[in-house]
């Protein structure tokens, strides 16, 4: 029934996502779910009223996503930061995008219809749900008629979709090796997990895979003066100031940055044993345009002090651009010692340009 190169492909798919959770982030593989059975998904096929792409299938056959919503609050609380996909938290903006089991999508896809059809732009489309947020809203959605991954924007009741794959790879119905968006949206994922492109943070107490890049291209990283700046961001096309008063519509980017001293502040050959944030200094840029250059005290309302080997200070916010692409560059001045309690001048430490791009694959 599937063809034997692509059942070998989405058993090393799963296979080796589980053994990077299992090295890298145990709870949330606690969350996998066992695979269904081809009547279950005939079953799902029937509710739905249409029939979903082989590779999909396949992919549940292995693995029923994620587990599903409890009818326990305190065991949701628990759940929510472990999706595999995972997500950022930006001030009240919090994502993080959970696999959606069999039964989750047929749920959540009739709802999604019943909410929208009214509407009448998406009568044509036979779109399932098949990845959401347990916090802020995103959605995920993929379309069984030809394969393409689309990601909902703030504007999704009006029928305004991102595609998350790029479209020239996508094959459904290849006979030797179909692939659609959501086999290619997760197996590269995978390899950016694999890669270390991406990572497991704390929240709180609580582990999950933030979405902020890692390394270079996309995190870029600069040192002055023994104080290290790393920088990185995201494409958040559900972030509610994504649509702005008047109808205007906007790119919104959340950016992290972290902030240490992995061995020593010295200034002027002379060592301190620690340093504080007093300002910082942004200057964003779009097509080469500077449109914002903003100074200000702080950071988030916080005046981080450093010293030598401790864990990176991090912080997020997010920027609007009027569209894609754009960059962030700028510096932070710093203290020797503490702002109370000065040892010496004020430095600047720069922060390096770091990329706002829609990306061809979105999460």
């Amino acid at each position: 029934m599937y063809p034997l190169p692509l059942v070998r492909r989405v058993k090393y798919f799963w296979s080796s996502l589980k053994s990077w959770l299992s090295d890298n982030f145990p709870e949330a593989l606690k969350t996998l779910s066992k695979g269904v059975s081809e009547a279950q998904i005939q079953s799902a096929e029937d509710d739905l009223g249409f029939k979903l792409p082989m590779p999909t299938k396949l992919l549940y056959r292995f693995c029923n996503g994620q587990l599903p919503f409890s009818e326990d609050l305190s065991e949701n609380v628990r759940m929510a930061p472990l999706g595999i996909i995972g997500g950022y938290f930006v001030y009240d903006h919090c994502i993080n995008v959970h696999l959606s089991p069999l039964e989750q999508i047929v749920e959540e896809t009739k709802e999604f219809y019943r909410e929208y059809n009214d509407r009448g732009v998406f009568n044509t489309m036979k779109l399932v749900v098949v990845a959401t947020s347990w916090y802020s809203p995103k959605t995920f959605l993929l379309n069984c008629s030809d394969g393409e991954l689309y990601v909902g924007t703030i504007n999704l009741p009006d029928g305004q979709m991102l595609p998350c794959v790029p479209k020239s790879l996508i094959r459904p119905t290849n006979n030797d090796m179909p692939q659609d968006g959501l086999l290619l949206w997760l197996e590269e994922h995978l390899r950016r997990l694999q890669n270390g492109m991406i990572k497991t943070r704390m929240v709180k107490t609580s582990r999950y895979i933030s979405l902020f890049p890692e390394a270079p291209p996309l995190c870029t990283s600069a040192m002055t003066n023994g104080v290290k700046v790393r920088a990185s961001a995201v494409f958040a096309p559900e972030h509610p100031d994504s649509w702005r008063p008047g109808g205007r519509h906007t790119y919104m980017y959340t950016y992290s940055i972290r902030l240490s001293v992995p061995e020593a502040c010295m200034l002027g050959g002379v060592y301190y044993s620690s340093c504080q944030l007093y300002s910082r200094h942004w200057i964003i840029r779009w097509r080469d345009r500077v449109i914002s250059d903003v100074n200000g005290e702080g950071v988030i309302g916080k005046y981080p002090l450093l010293t030598p080997g401790q864990e990176e200070f991090v912080y997020e916010s997010c920027t609007p651009l009027p569209d894609s692409p754009g960059s962030v560059e700028g510096s932070f001045t710093f203290v020797p010692g503490k702002l109370g309690r000065p040892e010496g001048k004020r430095f600047e430490v720069t922060v390096a340009p770091f990329p706002l791009e829609k990306q061809e694959y979105i999460f």
